[in-house]
């Protein structure tokens, strides 16, 4: 099984930190379609296409996919079937493949955009400022699936555990961005 570096999750939180400074995100719940409307990517629904392609959409993926049809004019195609919270997970999941400059699909590059959604979403450092101590209320709060804040607060309970004792400069940076949250 493939991991990340320590200095990758570094990079990747950086990246997601200097995105959300970019196109100025500074509430929670954080929403991909409008994150993806200011980075003037363009995201259809799969129910915008005839049955007969829905089928070879969902053949593709059954959450959604991205592509760049030109140079810098990128598509998300997304399944709205699914839940909101699995809906916004996959808009800034493909959005992580395109911050990080994802050419190819591998079990490298999928390892980096799951954790690059889960930390987008629902940052440690704002669980922490929120003071939120279960899934049910990150749930809640940062309008993630049941599943997904589960994870987010496992990793909250590791980022408590092992993290630094003081605040990383992109921690920082989106306390104050995020000042207004409470």
């Amino acid at each position: 099984m493939i991991s990340l570096s320590n200095a990758r999750y570094e990079e990747i939180k950086q990246i997601a930190v200097d995105m959300f400074v970019k196109y100025d995100v500074t509430c929670v719940p954080v929403n991909g379609f409008e994150l993806a409307t200011k980075m003037g990517i363009k995201i259809i629904p799969y129910s915008a296409f005839p049955e007969s392609k829905q089928c070879l959409l969902m053949k593709k993926s059954e959450d959604g996919f991205s592509v760049e049809k030109n140079i810098g004019e990128w598509y998300i195609y997304y399944n709205d079937k699914k839940d909101y919270g699995r809906i916004n997970n996959t808009i800034m999941h493909e959005i992580g493949h395109i911050v990080l400059d994802h050419s190819e699909d591998s079990e490298l590059a999928e390892k980096e955009v799951k954790f690059f959604a889960k930390y987008a979403l629902v940052p440690p450092v704002l669980v922490h400022k929120l003071k939120l101590d279960n899934p049910y209320d990150i749930s809640d709060i940062f309008d993630v699936s049941f599943e997904a804040a589960c994870y987010a607060h496992s990793y909250y309970k590791k980022w408590l555990q092992y993290g630094s004792a003081d605040y990383t400069n992109y921690e920082i940076t989106l306390l104050n961005l995020f000042q207004s949250v409470s």
